[in-house]
């Protein structure tokens, strides 16, 4: 009898032993589950202090739209054109213009539509677009993802506070943009030195918001009605980035028959470009003429002037800088 009562404890024990282990290893899953999921939360728990999704949004003064690793094969119109937005009390502003960042709107924009959190996931009330559902996915504390799951597309944001967000850098970063926010170029300016050349002829750059491959090029003089110009050439253009530079690019404009020219381009304002032309040596400037501004604030419904403009992921060459002459 006593033999098998001890049997009956070593059995009972043996079971234990293995439901602890059992245990040990279904604690050890989790944990390791929960370590690999960590870094990428749905932001639904609106109740929780610790993950509260109005805090996300507002935690940075502007969120920049890296379009560039925009993921899904649909488009939430107004996230496409716009280059920051900012989420204020309510309110949705949005940077969809260069020239002017850093100045409009206090830095935040323009209003754009209104918001709210309330149901643990991110509404907009765009005022042109309409009604957007968002899920809001936290990847850092910089960085988060708005999934619209109904129109397949993903957009990354990565936060900044105005006092630390460089302006200027964005111009470069989007460089192909900003030449579409003029109507025209005007050249304004032609320095003395450099070799004569056939650029020495055009007076008008246009690049195109239906691409960013297009220009059109006009020999017409200076101080013309610039409805009027006459397009002689269009073509192919490209911008590559300079090895070492962040303040410089390289712009190629392809004339077919006549060849490419090559500049040097550089940002002087939001209404100036300087472009040195590598061949001859000369330094050419183009203002600005006829501001296009994307969705201006007054009169949302007819207010929109982005007709054509269409945003697409940018790839450049990195090219090492010429010796220049």
């Amino acid at each position: 009898m006593s033999f098998g009562i001890e049997f009956e404890i070593l059995r009972s024990i043996t079971k234990k032993q293995m439901i602890m282990k059992t245990l040990k290893l279904l604690f050890a899953t989790l944990i390791i589950g929960l370590s690999i999921s960590s870094c990428s939360i749905v932001i639904d728990d609106v109740n929780d202090p610790y993950n509260n999704l109005e805090d996300v949004v507002t935690s940075y003064d502007l969120w920049y739209i890296d379009y560039n690793i925009t993921e899904g094969t649909g488009e939430v119109p107004f996230l496409s054109k716009a280059f920051t937005i900012s989420f204020i009390n309510g309110k949705l502003f949005a940077n969809n213009n260069l020239v002017g960042i850093g100045s409009n709107g206090n830095g935040y924009g323009i209003q754009i539509g209104n918001y709210n959190t309330y149901n643990g996931y991110l509404e907009i009330n765009h005022l042109i677009d309409g009604y957007y559902d968002f899920d809001v996915i936290q990847v850092s504390n910089t960085k988060i993802r708005l999934r619209d799951n109904y129109n397949d597309v993903t957009y990354y944001l990565e936060g900044y506070q105005k006092f630390s967000f460089d302006y200027d850098q964005v111009f470069y970063d989007n460089i192909e943009y900003f030449l579409q926010e003029y109507v025209v170029w005007e050249k304004t300016y032609v320095s003395d030195t450099g070799d004569l050349n056939a650029f020495d002829d055009e007076n008008y750059l246009r690049f195109t918001p239906e691409n960013i491959t297009t220009f059109y090029s006009s020999k017409d003089n200076t101080g013309a009605n610039i409805a009027n110009l006459f397009w002689d050439y269009i073509g192919s253009y490209s911008v590559a980035n300079v090895q070492g530079y962040d303040n410089l690019k390289n712009l190629t404009l392809d004339y077919d028959s006549s060849g490419t020219e090559k500049f040097e381009l550089t940002v002087l304002n939001d209404g100036k470009i300087s472009l040195y032309h590598l061949s001859s040596g000369t330094t050419y400037e183009f203002t600005g003429r006829n501001y296009i501004q994307y969705l201006k604030p007054s009169s949302a419904k007819s207010a929109t002037s982005d007709k054509g403009r269409a945003r697409t992921k940018v790839f450049r060459k990195t090219e090492i800088r010429r010796n220049l002459k």
